[in-house]
């Protein structure tokens, strides 16, 4: 077996400090602060540090011990002013940093109901009138595609045939696609469903970026959007998201 000595001996690294190995006591003059060991809990076991359960403190008390232990070695004040660490730990200091600065910011600049029902109402203005329901048969090749709208012309079934013949992951459905509006399909799909009439299969393949497809527009409807009290929380963080995003554009300027 071929491997990398740099890869083996940094995953070597990994396995000591996080298996408790070198075993170090509070006694050993190891000094934790209390919400670091609570970070590094939350940080292992995705969770409040409160609901970690007692082996599972021993255990990663034991390991961000090995951590201290070997950052305080007198070695370690020497590789700080290795330039690649010093670039390190700048980074990941600039990051901490940054982070919660944007967290304080949407904090402080919480989206109104104004504004995400202003937006709401941005979107609904700009959403497709019009949703459809199709299938598709998706083939590789253009001749595949016009052999498939012979075979419906004399009476093949649609449905059966894209179990049989379709590549796209709709296939084993009988090509079924549900419900969806025309800026969910790439342009070239979305412009041969609307030209088809409900019933209506296309008379030759429709080409897009994922090969040759065979439409059937089985029916089409109004579009309807979804309540506003449904969107509220994606409203919610697209509002946020845009007031960060105008400050830190603020910034740049």
């Amino acid at each position: 077996m071929c491997f990398s000595i740099r890869t083996a001996t940094v995953a070597g690294v990994a396995a000591v400090l996080f298996s408790g190995a070198l075993q170090a006591q509070d006694e050993g003059g190891v000094d934790i602060d209390q919400d670091v060991l609570d970070l590094f809990i939350e940080s292992r076991i995705q969770q409040p540090a409160d609901l970690a359960t007692p082996e599972q403190v021993d255990t990663l008390r034991d390991q961000l011990t090995n951590i201290y232990l070997l950052s305080e070695q007198p070695r370690a004040d020497e590789l700080k002013a290795d330039p690649k660490i010093k670039a390190q730990l700048e980074l990941q200091t600039r990051v901490t940093i940054a982070q919660a600065v944007a967290q304080d910011f949407v904090m402080r600049n919480q989206a109104t109901d104004e504004e995400m029902k202003s937006l709401y109402d941005e979107q609904v203005q700009a959403a497709p009138p019009i949703e459809y329901k199709a299938r598709h048969i998706l083939v590789e090749t253009q001749a595949e595609a016009q052999g498939i709208i012979k075979e419906l012309e004399g009476g093949a079934d649609f449905a059966e045939l894209a179990t049989e013949k379709s590549t796209g992951p709709s296939g084993p459905s009988g090509g079924d696609l549900g419900w969806f509006s025309p800026d969910r399909m790439v342009p070239e799909f979305s412009l041969a469903v609307a030209e088809l009439e409900d019933g209506a299969y296309t008379e030759n393949g429709v080409q897009t970026q994922f090969g040759w497809h065979v439409i059937l527009r089985e029916d089409s409807r109004e579009s309807t959007p979804p309540p506003y009290d449904s969107m509220r929380e994606i409203l919610k963080q697209r509002v946020e998201s845009m007031k960060l995003q105008e400050f830190i554009e603020g910034l740049q300027d």
